[in-house]
């Protein structure tokens, strides 16, 4: 299963990144893994994109590190990305799922102003991804409803970024088109 070995390998990465801070490597290894679930579509692959992403995000963020819920989130957030490690390598892909959601819902253990932060960090790499998948041409419907996320948010990310705007994804006018369907049968 290449996907398995995939994920296997990103997560012993992002724990490396992590570890040593590498916030730019956090970002590779989420815009690799975005790729991936542009080909294939698979749920798992659009989380750990997003939760990498988000990782990275609330790393960016140094004043965090000062609050008493800091060290406790950064042990749970280590922790459980050993044991999406372990279960990758024993090939227990319903640990694994049960973990990966674990890991995106674990929010829900720290209070306060960082607890909404990582929140909105959460939501908003969910909205980014989202703009990178429809990037590798799959529809808006489709890539919200696959993060989540709704139709309306996408749009309005997309269309701010000016993803929407790339020449591949304008249609001809009558004209050429007719034009061009004629010279295929020439």
């Amino acid at each position: 299963m290449i996907e398995k070995e995939h994920w296997l390998k990103t997560f012993l990465e992002t724990k490396k990144a992590i570890e040593k801070q590498d916030l730019i490597k956090l970002k590779i290894l989420s815009n690799q893994t975005i790729h991936s679930a542009s080909i294939n579509q698979d749920a798992e692959s659009i989380t750990i994109a997003v939760i990498i992403y988000a990782i990275g995000k609330i790393l960016e963020r140094n004043d965090y590190r000062q609050k008493p819920e800091w060290n406790k989130f950064y042990r749970n957030l280590l922790l459980e990305i050993d044991i999406i490690i372990d279960s990758l390598k024993k090939d227990n892909l319903k640990k694994f799922s049960l973990t990966l959601e674990k890991l995106r819902k674990n929010t829900g253990k720290i209070s306060g102003k960082m607890r909404r932060y990582i929140e909105e960090v959460l939501h908003k790499a969910s909205i980014n991804k989202a703009s990178r998948i429809y990037e590798h041409g799959i529809s808006l419907e489709k890539t919200a409803k696959l993060l989540g996320i709704t139709l309306w948010e996408l749009s309005n990310y997309a269309g701010q970024t000016g993803i929407a705007d790339v020449k591949l994804g304008k249609t001809l006018n009558i004209k050429n088109r007719i034009k061009l369907a004629l010279e295929m049968f020439k």
